[in-house]
């Protein structure tokens, strides 16, 4: 990382409040400093004794077996990861314990699952999956809106080990032609919609199409859940209600060896087919289950649990299905969008059911942020006790809120730094634990070996910048690229040698703290200048009328890129007010230096996202340099983008 760069960066890192952890949560958290000094001395020790909270049927006969770039834990073992998940509750007397509140979009279209009805329906379409031939080994693939029966059809695959793909219930056809054909998934299960604003979204359609040219499967098994008319395909399509809900309500599950994999994930790839990140059963479950239980310092008989992204995400997989099922949470599960049935939904749904602790994404913070203090205001949020963030760094400003307007200033924040790659939480701060810093994930979770390096993979020390990267294996690693050995050894290990290369930019502050800058091609080169996008959105963001900001460089024939910030602002703006577009420019100016100043900033209500919440950056590049725009199918509203094009047109004409 460049001199110019470090210092552009001082303005985000020497961030100088600073939140000690409440003295009660203190008080009874489930870990203490002392943790951290544990795993530095026994690394693959305090592993061993976090894989011990699992049930295993067979120990394990060595903790690591390493072979860089590839990984092996918990040799020997084996256990059944539905069993964790929901057998071994009820078999401890807690099967009248709620699993899962979940709440349906229509409003009153709600279900309460406890503990002993998930076992039930988990064996029903474990049996209902191998009546259809699917065995151990076989791989079965998920399009299902935010209904139960997504996480149903995950641990019934886990309970007989076979192994699921999810796919997010917005992407098209061809992704899914795509992801089924890599992984020669032998049975597809969707719906016929789900809801979106109100209305029914069909999704067989999507998956009609996408059979037509996929030879593996053999099935496709459908939730009634919009009750839409749907096309049938006799002998390969059959309704959930007559392959699961007819079968027996009891299964015998068998252990799998620890390495058994449990999921595909497919992220897309910078160039080529999206890779089919796989992830196996024991350590990843060891990983995600201890770092629920830490680092949201669950008590499972007194919280209820709300990760508000879809199981289409790793955040989904993780920290809504396996995390808080391994440890027996009670978990909110919500199938709508953040304003169906009014801007106050999700208040609403803490305040009825008592959400105590939440985790989110800074886009959803910062869209609440836009619509105001007012809404969560009327309702009571006194049942939060620790509130996350994960997707990307948040900027100050909108964790402050968060800790302000949501939190009742009482609430530690744990800001969560990990990817589809890495399965589990790496870097966040412990709520009874760390002193935090807002848009800081601080450091490393016990157990979790960091680092920042240079160009040439030096790690730059104290206050320096660069590259971050993960010195150790752990056990929620991703184990390779379906089918792709070669594929997953360059893309992963291949920058910087004997280290994983996160993608992302980093810096340590002059305390030691770990400051997140997004992934490096999200760093801009501006006359030879290195400037984070990050810092410049973070930058908008701290202007009182801007809501929410989205950056992107685009190619410049002077400066080789240029700035183009897009921009959402509280009040009364409209998109040709050149004076405040002035006004912003020389904010950033102020806040970052006169290098930093966008060289366009297009004003505009809403910014274009996925139905997952996640801001279309690639969009918004084509936008920036004026090319035609890519597909837009995934996402929530295409008109937002369209008119965001119409806009830079016109500024483009102008300038």
């Amino acid at each position: 990382m460049s001199t110019q760069q470090q210092t552009s960066l001082e303005a985000l890192s020497n961030e100088l409040r600073r939140f000690e952890p409440p003295a009660e949560l203190a008080a009874s958290a489930n870990v203490t400093a002392e943790v951290y000094e544990q795993a530095a001395a026994d690394r693959l020790g305090f592993w061993a004794e976090q894989a011990q909270r699992l049930q295993w049927d067979r120990p394990w006969d060595e903790v690591l077996d390493w072979q860089p770039p590839f990984a092996k834990w918990f040799v020997g073992g084996q256990l059944n990861v539905a069993v964790n998940c929901v057998d071994r509750h009820v078999e401890a007397g807690n099967g009248d314990r709620v699993a899962l509140h979940w709440v349906g979009e229509p409003e009153d279209d709600t279900r309460d699952i406890t503990y002993a009805q998930l076992q039930v329906l988990v064996s029903q379409a474990a049996n209902g999956l191998e009546a259809l031939g699917v065995t151990a080994g076989d791989r079965v693939c998920i399009y299902l809106p935010m209904v139960p029966e997504a996480v149903v059809s995950m641990l019934a695959c886990a309970r007989i080990g076979a192994a699921h793909s999810v796919v997010f219930g917005g992407f098209s056809a061809q992704a899914l032609v795509d992801r089924i054909t890599d992984a020669e998934a032998k049975v597809v299960i969707t719906a016929d919609g789900g809801y979106r604003r109100g209305a029914p979204s069909a999704l067989k359609p999507a998956v009609d199409e996408a059979v037509q040219r996929c030879p593996s499967v053999t099935n496709v098994v459908v939730v009634k859940r919009t009750k839409q008319d749907v096309e049938w395909v006799e002998g390969r399509d059959l309704w959930w209600h007559d392959a699961v809900e007819a079968q027996p309500e009891t299964h015998q599950a068998e252990s799998f060896d620890a390495e058994q994999p449990l999921f595909l994930l497919y992220t897309s790839g910078t160039t080529g087919k999206p890779k089919g990140i796989l992830h196996t059963s024991g350590g990843y479950l060891t990983q995600t289950a201890w770092s629920h239980w830490a680092v949201f310092d669950l008590k499972p008989e007194t919280d209820v649990f709300w990760c508000t992204a879809d199981v289409g995400w790793v955040t989904g997989h993780s920290y809504l299905t396996y995390g808080p099922l391994a440890n027996g949470a009670t978990q909110v599960m919500y199938e709508g969008t953040p304003d169906a049935g009014g801007r106050d939904r999700w208040w609403s749904i803490i305040e009825k059911y008592g959400v105590t602790i939440l985790y989110t994404a800074p886009t959803a913070i910062r869209t609440f942020m836009k619509w105001g203090d007012d809404l969560p205001g009327q309702h009571d949020l006194s049942s939060l006790r620790v509130l996350g963030s994960v997707g990307e760094p948040i900027n100050p400003e909108a964790w402050m809120w968060y800790r302000r307007v949501i939190g009742g200033d009482r609430c530690p924040i744990v800001d969560t730094w990990w990817q589809t790659e890495t399965g589990a939480m790496m870097i966040a701060p412990l709520p009874g634990v760390t002193a935090t810093k807002p848009g800081s994930a601080m450091g490393p979770l016990p157990g979790i070996a960091v680092d920042v390096v240079d160009g040439e993979g030096v790690s730059v020390g104290k206050t320096g910048g660069g590259f971050l990267t993960l010195s150790e294996p752990w056990p929620a690693m991703l184990r390779g690229i379906w089918g792709d050995e070669d594929r997953y050894r360059d893309t992963y290990w291949s920058r910087f040698e004997g280290q994983y290369f996160a993608g992302d930019g980093a810096k340590w502050d002059d305390e030691h703290v770990l400051w997140l800058l997004g992934r490096v091609d999200d760093v801009m080169n501006i006359s030879g200048h290195r400037i984070s996008t990050t810092e410049v959105e973070s930058a908008l963001v701290s202007h009182p009328k801007v809501a929410e900001a989205a950056v992107v460089g685009a190619a410049d024939p002077t400066t080789g890129q240029a700035i183009v910030a897009f921009v959402t602002v509280k009040g009364n703006v409209t998109d040709d007010d050149d004076a405040f577009r002035e006004e912003l420019r020389n904010h950033v100016a102020k806040e970052i230096g006169a290098i930093a100043k966008p060289r366009q900033i297009v004003l505009s209500p809403e910014l274009p996202k996925t139905r997952s919440g996640k801001i279309m950056r690639r969009l918004l590049v084509d936008i920036a340099e004026r090319r035609e725009l890519g597909d837009v199918t995934t996402l929530a509203d295409p008109a937002v983008v369209q008119e965001i094009d119409r806009t830079m047109g016109e500024l483009a004409a102008r300038t």
